[in-house]
């Protein structure tokens, strides 16, 4: 997680304006601190935030082909650089990081080598022979990238919007799986998966292929020259992680670097659910695991703060991203820099409780853009589970690999998000929200919760623009606003935790409790305990 930054066409190219750069870079430096950069090329600057993960001693940016004519700043981490090295032949490399085939890629293939790179990242390029750029940002949008326009008609990039909005007349979240040219001034699509084009997926489902995928997936990702480890709540996809990088740790690199024994990491309140079903992986994985605890109220004394770095007010963003954020704090302390998790998956596979109503094949589909089977018999995520249901070498205890889906928020400890509901209604009056469509008449917040998210967030960032790159309407367990229709129960009190999926999440909110705004206790029906018969004849109690 690098911080860049890139200042391109500005008129003010004087010393002033390369220390103002600097200064704008440093906004970043929470993403970056192990190291500066800086590149200035007549009314060009490109800065740089680095954490170092390959090549920590030579890998530092801006980074440079070999007669330093092309110029790079990147945030992320491309996998098959070995690979693209050895493809590049007679070129030479100035370092062992990841990131330098960028520059002699542009160099060998100009601009159309983007779909080369196997990876997550964003990055701006310079080739100084004449002044022209290119931006560009994975397929999927991992890492953050924003685009700004200034007044003098400069273009910038960023990591974050806090170090170009104050120099911005305008500025926009960069598109996924795009680049932009200064040649063809403007944006244009790189990523063209065939699925685009798809109404059903047609790839027939292969367990062992999906598997085989998944391991990979995981296995290119232990790409690391510092310590690691592994995002771990006890759910089915940081659970595979963790299994999947357990199972074959020993003999990589980073093992023989750091040792062979996985690290796992798991926050929540006490006594959470997450904090029970991780215990129980790392145990039977064997990790070396680390559980921290948190309150309500440390939690909240951290919202301003959580949201000042994600640089959004949506809800389930700030409610998930604040006991991330105290957790990522700890890890940090004890000298971790990388950390793998299962976040991801859910968008895949149709994972979140929602899909269950899915009327049908198309819905699901549109719903994730992605090839997944709809079994609406079936658990949620039942294509992956199937996958690792390995009776020989189990990957995990059987009633882990088929617990029911548990939202982050909700995994922590359930008073979370409730304590959260009775902070906000305590700070926000019915007043405020009844006229908050005269004072927010973008994206209107519609619960007190989401009123107090908006009001921090416009304090850091006023700009019209800014408040525009939040994705706004209302959701049902990270549903979007479409996928409503699916279930009337759930217009009626939308809410995005995984206990608004009623008739789904087995510790549902009672239909007729009032979950938007924290005015009544709000309380959840624990005494459904549901049996789920599972695909050969597993049957699972399915507990929160």
């Amino acid at each position: 997680m690098c911080g860049i930054l890139a200042a391109l066409g500005c008129i003010d190219v004087s010393q002033a304006k390369r220390a103002r750069i600097l200064e704008l870079s440093r906004r970043l430096r929470h993403r970056g601190p192990d190291w500066s950069g800086i590149s200035h090329h007549g009314n060009c600057f490109l800065a740089h935030q680095r954490l170092a993960i390959v090549d920590p001693t030579s890998g530092n940016q801006p980074l440079y082909n070999e007669d330093k004519t092309i110029v790079v700043t990147v945030n992320g981490e491309i996998y098959n650089h070995e690979e693209l090295r050895t493809k590049l032949g007679s070129h030479k490399f100035r370092t062992r990081s990841d990131c330098e085939v960028i520059a002699h890629l542009y160099e060998a293939y100009g601009e159309d080598f983007v779909d080369m790179l196997d990876g997550m990242f964003s990055f701006v390029l310079l080739d100084t022979r004449d002044n022209s750029f290119i931006a560009a940002r994975d397929a999927i949008g991992i890492t953050p990238l924003y685009t700004g326009w200034g007044i003098d008609g400069s273009i910038w990039f960023a990591s974050e919007m806090k170090a170009l909005n104050d120099e911005c007349e305008r500025f926009e979240c960069f598109p996924p799986g795009h680049i932009y040219s200064s040649k063809l001034g403007g944006y244009k699509r790189w990523y063209n998966p065939p699925w685009f084009s798809e109404d059903i997926p047609s790839t027939p489902y292969d367990p062992l292929v999906l598997r085989k995928a998944f391991e990979q997936a995981v296995l290119k990702r232990l790409m690391a020259d510092v310590p690691f480890g592994v995002l771990l709540s006890g759910g089915l996809d940081s659970s595979l992680v963790a299994a999947v990088a357990s199972r074959y740790l020993a003999g990589t690199e980073v093992a023989r670097q750091w040792g062979a024994k996985l690290h796992t990491f798991c926050i929540g309140l006490q006594g959470s659910p997450d904090l029970k079903a991780a215990r129980e992986v790392a145990d039977y994985l064997g990790s070396f695991h680390h559980e921290f605890n948190f309150t309500v109220q440390e939690g909240i004394d951290a919202i301003e703060e959580v949201i000042y770095h994600i640089e959004t007010y949506d809800v389930t963003t700030i409610r998930a991203s604040t006991p991330m954020f105290l957790m990522s704090r700890k890890i940090k302390s004890l000298g971790v820099k990388m950390v793998l998790s299962g976040e991801g998956s859910d968008e895949i596979f149709g994972g979140y409780l929602y899909f269950h109503k899915a009327p049908n094949k198309e819905e699901l589909h549109r719903e994730t853009c992605q090839k997944v089977r709809p079994d609406l018999g079936r658990i949620e995520k039942w294509i992956l589970r199937k996958a690792f249901d390995d009776v020989e070498k189990p990957y995990l205890p059987k009633h882990i690999l088929y617990r029911q889906k548990e939202q982050f928020s909700d995994g922590v400890g359930y008073s979370w998000i409730d304590g959260l509901k009775e902070h906000a209604a305590n700070h926000v009056t019915n007043m405020m929200l009844a006229n908050a469509k005269y004072i927010y008449p973008e994206n209107t917040p519609t619960t007190k919760e989401a009123y107090y998210y908006r009001m921090i967030f416009e304090r850091f960032f006023p700009q019209n623009a800014a408040r525009l790159t939040v994705p706004g309407g209302p959701s049902v367990a990270c549903s979007t606003a479409k996928a409503l229709e699916w279930d009337a129960a759930w217009s009626r009190n939308p809410d995005p935790s995984g206990r608004a999926a009623l008739g789904v999440h087995v510790d549902a909110y009672k239909e007729d409790a009032d979950i938007s705004n924290g005015d009544e206790k709000v309380s959840a029906d624990f005494s459904i305990k549901k049996e789920k018969f599972l695909d050969g004849g597993v049957k699972v109690a399915v507990d929160g």
